[in-house]
């Protein structure tokens, strides 16, 4: 990784770039300056790379009706809504920029600094404009001399070509801090993304009225319209062709480990989206009763399960969520279908109560009588009732989670939205959540036979509320377990 060539003090600023902040030096730079001679050279003979006649991005129509309503919601209120900046992952180094998704799902940029301001234009009605960073400066090098600069991290969309792009009018967003300082009036910011933002707003704004901005706006995500169901359709498609590439590649990864299928998963998400939507679980064997097993460093053997959870990230960050559990060798033990079966049969109990009108909570309900009963059936609950069993949780010594969970931009979408219009919540038409039975056995379980220890299984899906019932938006991945091995082996060829 290069060094930038840092001058020993920052060239003059012009006036063309007043809010920049001055040219910052690398301790250590193999170059001692800039001279005159160097600094003037660079300042001419680019080409006119300006772009014309953009087309606005596809979610453009969808992200202007976010912020109707938006507007409508808080009237006569400035509403600043932060990108976020780069976040340091060791010295000199930054972890891969990732929009907020507030600000992402509020005018489809996700450039960092970025800052979305809706000011008032009275009792009623808001004008939006967008504060983004401009080309970089060729006066001051700035361009090749800074390590934010577009000859090292690659060329931005100049105010105008944003402008076109995002329907937005846009500015230099360094100067909205100093704007800020000044504002008047009652001011709304979302927290968390931006401290330059925070400070300028200190006292303009109180820890209650941004938290209503924030949970309107995880509750605004709660009914997809129809850009983000095609998203969410199109991250289920990918990352089922993920899971493809997965089953084709186990035998180099029962030579490595649980990291080659991470890998594996990873090219495909990077290919065809943004990213992954969430740190991938590739967990085998025992590592299947952990939850959340993101370290991926273990082995991968045959006659065990291979328990993957993950899903892409589309170029427009909605991720898919996506569980399945795979016997490794191809085929499912006994031992492993029944409990793999119960799983199953709880999942369609689940699926079968997510319709429009139902409460949330009861497809969890469904799915966990089932399990309930299975383990009743098994005699692992003694002489217990399933009612009582519900009654008193005891079933979640092995079910472990909640059968679900909003799903949009973020995995766990909609977290912060008020417990009544979520979990206590009705479902309606355009409400994408995850339906995740799971049954775990942990390896130091004395409470189950001793061949169930160590066995974790859960099948996870993303589902799609309808106006008449719903639509499995991952259903391109087979479930039954005869479909599965039957999947498997042609995958295998």
């Amino acid at each position: 990784m290069s060094e930038e060539l840092i001058p020993e003090t920052p060239e003059q600023e012009t006036e063309e770039n007043e809010a920049a902040e001055p040219i910052k030096q690398r301790k250590n730079g193999l170059y001692p300056g800039v001279s005159d001679e160097l600094a003037e050279n660079m300042k001419s003979g680019w080409a006119d790379t300006e772009l014309h006649d953009l087309a606005p991005i596809p979610q453009a129509e969808h992200t202007a009706a976010r912020r109707a309503a938006l507007s409508a919601r808080f009237p006569g209120e400035r509403l600043v809504i932060p990108a976020g900046n780069l976040k340091t992952r060791s010295n000199d180094t930054e972890y891969a920029f990732r929009a907020s998704t507030e600000y992402a799902y509020l005018t489809g940029d996700q450039t960092q600094d970025g800052v979305l301001v809706l000011e008032p234009t009275g009792e009623q009605g808001h004008q939006a404009t967008i504060y983004l960073l401009p080309r970089s400066n060729r006066e001051n090098g700035e361009f090749w001399l800074d390590g934010q600069g577009e000859l090292w991290v690659g060329r931005r969309h100049s105010l105008t070509e944003a402008e076109q792009l995002l329907g937005i009018p846009a500015k230099d967003v360094r100067e909205l801090a100093a704007a800020l300082t000044e504002a008047t009036g009652p001011v709304r910011n979302v927290r968390g993304h931006d401290a330059s933002i925070e400070a300028a707003l200190t006292d303009k704004v109180t820890a209650e009225r941004d938290e209503e901005l924030r949970v309107y706006l995880s509750e605004a995500r709660l009914v997809k319209d129809a850009f983000e169901i095609s998203e969410l359709e199109k991250a289920c498609d990918a990352t089922a062709r993920g899971f493809e590439d997965v089953v084709k590649s186990l035998d180099k990864a029962e030579a490595t480990s649980e990291r080659f299928i991470e890998g594996t998963f990873f090219l495909r998400a990077r290919i065809e989206g943004n990213d992954i939507g969430y740190g991938s679980i590739c967990a085998a064997g025992p590592h299947a009763t952990t939850l959340h097993w993101v370290r991926n460093d273990g082995a991968v053997r045959p006659g065990e399960l291979l328990l993957l959870d993950a899903g892409v990230e589309t170029n427009d960050l909605y991720t898919a969520d996506v569980t399945r559990t795979l016997p490794i060798n191809g085929t499912f033990s006994p031992l492993q279908r029944k409990i793999y079966d119960a799983v199953y049969e709880a999942q369609e109990a689940g699926i079968a109560a997510v319709k429009p009108g139902a409460a949330f909570r009861d497809f969890h309900d469904a799915s966990q009588r089932v399990l309930a009963e299975k383990l009743v059936e098994w005699g692992l609950l003694g002489d217990l009732t399933v009612e009582k069993v519900l009654e008193l949780g005891l079933q979640r010594r092995w079910t472990l989670h909640g059968t679900g969970h909003m799903l949009g931009m973020d995995v766990h979408d909609c977290a912060v939205a008020r417990t009544e219009a979520y979990v206590d919540g009705i479902l309606e038409p355009g409400v994408c959540l995850t339906v995740e039975p799971g049954l775990y056995f942990q390896a130091d379980d004395l409470t189950v036979p001793e061949e169930y220890r160590g066995i974790g299984v859960r099948i996870e899906d993303d589902i799609l509320v309808t106006e008449d019932g719903n639509r499995n938006l991952s259903d391109k991945l087979p479930r039954r377990a005869d479909e599965v091995e039957a999947w498997m082996a042609r995958l295998k060829g």
